[in-house]
Formats: structure tokens, sequence, C-alpha cells
């Protein structure tokens, strides 16, 4: 569902109900339900559910707990010298406190906008249908109200919690319940387990995993709600809108979008092996592709929230990598996120290494559409340079119509199309998702559709490319052992020189005036004999024979090929000082950095000729269309005159045999 309109949350508001707030901290009641007391043995930490489940000191009943005790008292075991409370449980507890006010408030708003706060005044006169309506918004209502405290306090915390939460995460047994009956039992619930967590002993050991497991606890109440968000009803009003924080000039900006969740998948980028461009041999084409992306990434606008090369339409927020296997696309997706992360951490940009996970197809129904959406989500996060690639991009995007292809890939597929294009594709210019395949013609035709820009991982081309993979192999031996590689070096030739970056595609790029395709060369060729091809008409009727040979053509095919002629002419380095001197250029503002990239696209123009790259771009689009499309046929032959050779060949040998 879209959310269609913003309402924001007033500082001044909040400041009225951070009284009640402080309260709950202060002092709630609880007593356990039953089931919680048996939630002793499921095989995680027994002696932390035993503490857990225990909690009453045996004698059953309402028990009282107060967070701010528990806080002070940590101080007095942490740091028992101390007069003023350490600045991390200061920080939790301030968080805490922010996250119920604001939920308080969120509350208040779901009993106006969806009719709860009238039933609630006319209660005592209900019949059975408006007790049923009532309890239902009830339980709506508080699950929200935890939904919006706990993202609040993530939102609050997460910078400042450790990136490996692994530890605490094994420390912590889950949230033995979670009480939707009323807002006042939710907080309740939530903050007597909080609570009975922080006291143990195992649990906290220095004053940063307070905040450690305070985050650990509040993404688990997430989880516990979206997991039971589909059994509460009236969500209309919850999903329909944003709730927008107005901002005191400190920290980011936060909003409440329905249950999204932009935590989801986002604790910390994952780790990869350094490689240089350097150490990859051949794929020149891939090589330069690759370098433009990091550059264009870069210039991200953080404050602006775009980027100046989405205006010149050189970005590309989807591309693909393809090859034959063994070529080196895990290498290129290395390469690509070490050059991203050398810069940004020379220039103080926050990245995320964010690849597809290879568990992501699930087998229940709707689960695999869950954990992509949970994928895509940081995507649209504007505050950090995120990479994306899907290796073996065809296990997980396939032809969703070829046989015994799994509703898990076609749920997938849905959703990767839905966040590419449409009305939750948001695209700010600081990230980009990369297919790497060795079988694009297995892809879905949609999902390539949505790709902008294509290169070749061909890997090692020629002896100079073959010469330079040996070198990098017994170059080690060599730094080892030396002398123990008796052979002498090429005459005129000096290892790794033909690895070197090229400074423009027109360098790597075969001069093609012709198609090779045989049925696009022939429209070529009927389409040339109507018209000049420095004519606009020559492409318009080009298009429209095209269609006719391959009908999934379309217009979408079109703005790739835009595109394509816009990567083109944006085709230029930045200036190597801009690197070193990041205020030259990164640190400007949005309007300088679009200026400066104007004036280095036009001195780059000058030699360029429009119309001969328009040409050159549409037969190598044209060129690729064909080829993925027939590869598809040709490898299904293929595999059947293997089959029948096979059959022929144990036939002989059998009769022989007899």
């Amino acid at each position: 569902m879209e959310h269609n309109s913003t309402f924001p949350i007033k500082q001044n508001e909040l400041d009225a109900l951070r009284d009640e707030a402080t309260s709950y901290i202060k002092s709630v009641q609880w007593e356990q339900g039953q089931r919680a007391k048996n939630k002793e043995n499921n095989g995680k930490d027994e002696s932390i559910l035993l503490y857990l489940s225990r909690a009453q000191g045996g004698n059953g009943g309402v028990e009282v707990t107060s967070v701010s005790k528990t806080i002070l008292a940590l101080k007095k075991r942490l740091l028992p010298d101390s007069v003023a409370i350490p600045i991390h449980l200061n920080e939790t507890l301030f968080a805490v406190q922010e996250g119920l006010t604001l939920g308080i408030w969120i509350k208040d708003s779901y009993y106006d906008a969806s009719g709860l706060s009238s039933l609630s005044e006319r209660k005592s006169v209900l019949d059975n249908a408006g007790k049923r309506e009532y309890e239902s918004k009830m339980h709506t209502a508080t699950a929200y109200m935890l939904f919006a405290t706990a993202y609040n306090i993530l939102h609050n915390l997460k910078p400042h919690a450790s990136d490996d939460l692994s530890v605490m995460k094994n420390k912590f047994a889950g949230i033995p319940e979670v009480s939707f009956m009323s807002p006042l039992k939710g907080i309740a619930c939530s903050l007597y387990y909080y609570d009975k967590y922080l006291s143990h002993p195992e649990i906290v050991k220095t004053d940063k995993d307070v905040i450690d497991f305070t985050v650990v606890y509040f993404e688990a109440l997430i989880d516990e709600i979206q997991l039971r968000k589909s059994t509460l009803e009236y969500t209309e009003t919850i999903l329909d809108r944003t709730y927008k924080l107005e901002s005191r000039g400190v920290g980011t900006d936060f909003a409440v979008s329905g249950w999204e969740n932009i935590f989801a998948g986002t604790a910390k980028s994952i780790e990869f092996n350094k490689i240089q461009f350097e150490q990859i041999v051949g794929n020149r084409d891939a090589k330069h592709f690759a370098r433009r992306l990091t550059e264009r990434m870069l210039s991200y606008d953080f404050t602006a929230q775009k980027n100046p090369f989405q205006e010149l339409g050189g970005f590309m927020p989807v591309f693909m990598g393809y090859g034959i296997p063994g070529t080196g696309k895990s290498m290129l997706i290395a390469a690509i996120a070490t050059r991203l992360k050398e810069h940004c951490d020379n220039l103080d940009i926050p990245f995320l290494f964010h690849p597809m996970p290879d568990t992501l197809i699930s087998t229940f129904q709707g689960g695999s559409a869950e954990k992509m959406v949970e994928w895509m989500k940081p995507l649209q996060d504007p505050t950090r340079l995120i990479f994306a690639p899907i290796d073996d991009a065809e296990n997980n995007l396939q032809e969703r119509t070829a046989q015994g292809v799994s509703a898990g890939v076609k749920e997938v597929i849905g959703v990767f199309l839905r966040y590419t294009e449409g009305a939750y594709a948001v695209n700010y210019g600081n990230s980009s998702i990369g297919l790497f395949t060795n079988l694009p013609e297995m892809l879905d035709k949609a999902v390539i559709s949505r790709v902008q820009g294509r290169f070749k991982i061909d890997g090692a081309r020629n002896e100079k490319d073959f010469v330079d993979q040996d070198y990098l192999w017994w170059r080690k031996l060599e730094n080892t052992m030396p002398d123990f590689v008796n052979m002498s070096d090429p005459n005129d030739y000096k290892y790794l020189d033909a690895q070197q970056v090229a400074k423009n595609l027109g360098e790597i790029l075969d001069k093609i005036e012709k198609p090779s395709e045989e049925r696009v060369l022939e429209t070529f060729v009927k389409v040339e004999k109507k018209y000049e091809d420095d004519e606009h008409m020559f492409y318009a009727h080009l298009y429209t024979e095209i269609q006719k040979i391959f009908p999934f053509f379309s217009s979408r095919d079109v703005r790739n090929i835009q595109s394509a002629i816009s990567l083109r002419l944006t085709d230029f380095d930045l200036e190597p000082d801009w690197f070193s001197n990041p205020e030259t250029y990164f640190k400007q503002d949005y309007d300088t950095k679009f200026g400066m990239l104007q004036e280095l696209m036009k001195a780059n123009m000058k030699g360029l000729n429009f119309s001969d790259i328009r040409r050159q771009e549409v037969v190598r689009y044209l060129d690729n269309v064909a080829t993925i499309a027939d590869t598809d046929f040709k490898r299904k032959v293929d595999k059947r005159i293997a089959q029948m050779n096979i059959e022929v060949e144990a036939r002989e040998q059998f009769d022989k045999r007899q």
C-alpha cells in the first residue's frame, strides 16, 4: 500500500506526554502469564529462562519493577566510584523514555483516527459487535504503540551500539510473552521483561552492554510484533500514513510509516575479501564500468539526498555483468566493494555492502516475498552508499514462465520489480544493484528490462592477459624463493601493463558499425535503404521493425538504449586531485558539484559525435537482445542433441557387449 499523507509529530505535544512515559520507567506492575512461567526449556540458555520464569520470587501474583532503579543499581555495580551516571546508561535511559513518549503519542493518534476514542467514551453502552470492535482496535493500538516505541529506541541507540551484536544475541533467550491486551498492559509487560534481563548478572558486564542489550531486546520486540501483525484488524489508519518527527536541529529525521522497519537487515556491512582491479586479468569493459560506477556513487550528496549524475543521465540503479563461468564475477564484486569502501573510509562516508543472501527463497508461501522486502528495504536508506550485488542472479530471478519455477522465485521477482520501478521505487542515487550471471538468457525478461547498464565479464582474452594471469600466480613463488622460477620474461612486454584501466569506453569498444546477429543485420540494411542513420526517423523505423522479430522489445528497451548513450556522454574521469583534496569536489554542496560535472562533461564531449555514439549503442544493445533471446533456445537444442548422442553411443556399446 502506498503511504499518501504525512503527519507531523510535534515536539510540544511530546513534551506534554513525557511525564507519563517517565512514570512507567519508574514503576510498572505485571503478573506473568502461565505460559511464560512454564517457558523454561526451549533449548536456549536454561539459567536465564529459568530466571525469567521464576521472576516472581516464587510467590506468584503481581510484581512491581523499576527500570530506573535497575539502571542505578547497574551504575553502582559497574562503576562504584563514579558520581555521575555513565554516558551509555544515560543514553539508554533517555532513549527508552523518548521511545515511550513517542509510542504514547502514536497510540493517541490511532485512537482518534480509527474511532477508538469515541468507542471508549460509549464503552458502557456498546452491544456485542461494538465491544468486539473496541477490543480489536485496542489490540491494534497497543501493537502499533509498542512498534513505534521500539522503532524509535532503535533509531536513537543503533548508532551507539556495537557493530557485532552476536555475543549479546547468544545470551538473549527471547521475550517470554508480549501483551496486546491494552496499552498499559503492553508497556508493563515489555518493560517488565526488559528490566528482568537488565538485572540478570550474566547480561550486563560493561556499560556498553546496556546499549547493546537494549538494541537486541527491542529488535526482538519488533520481530514479535511483525509475526503477529497479520492477526490485527482495523489497520487502515496505520498503513495509509507516515508520521514524521519534527526535528529539533539534532540528529537525523525520524518517521514511522506503517510497519516498515528500515533497520531490518541493515545491522552492518558483510565482510568481503579486499581485491584491487589490477589483480583482475582481462575484463577491460567490466573494470571500466565498475570504476565509473564507484565514482558516480561517491558523487551522491547527503544533504540534498540526490546525485548530480542522475541529472546528467549517468547513474545506474540496476546493472548487469554477464559472462561464461570462471571469468571473475566474484572477484569483480569484491573489487567494486573494495574500491567503494576505501574511498568511503577516506571521505568519511558511511558504506553498506549488501549482497543478496543465498537463503532468500523460502518454502513457505509468502516467505520469500517477505525476505525479499527485508533485503530491498535498506536500499531506500538515504544515509549511506549501498552496493547490493546479486551473484548467480539466475537462481533467484529466473524466467517466471519456465517450467518448474518455484512460487518463491515468482514472489522474489514481484518484489524486485515493484521496488526498482513503480510506486515503491525510491532512488536517491546512493545505491546500486548489480546482477551477476553466467546465464543472462535465463533471467526473467521483466528483470532484464530493468537493467540500465550492462557489460561483459569475459576474463583473459589475449596472450598479454594470459601471461599476466600466470605472472600473478608465480610472482608469489618468486617472492618466497628468489630464482626458483627459472624462466625468461617476455622481451617487449612489461607485466600487468595490459591490465591498466582504460581512459574511456571508446578505447575498449571495437568500432561496430553493423550488427553481427543475422536478423538484426538484415533489418538494419532494410531500414538504411529508407533513411540515413543521422535522421531521427531511422531509429523510429528500426525499433518498429525489431519489435516484429522480438515481440518483447518495448519502450523500456528504448529507455535503456537512451541511458547507455547518456553513460557514454558522461564517460569521463573525475579529476585525480578531487580524491586527494575532497574539499575541492566531494565536500562541496550539490549545485557546485553539478556545475563542476557539467564543465567536465562539456570538455569531454569535444571529439565525440552524437550520431556515431547513438548508432554504436543501438547496435550493441540489439545484438545483445538477440543473443540473449537465442541462447536459451540454442542451449535447449544442444542439450537435446547431447542426450541423443548419449543414447546412440549407449545402444552401440550395449550391442557390442551382447
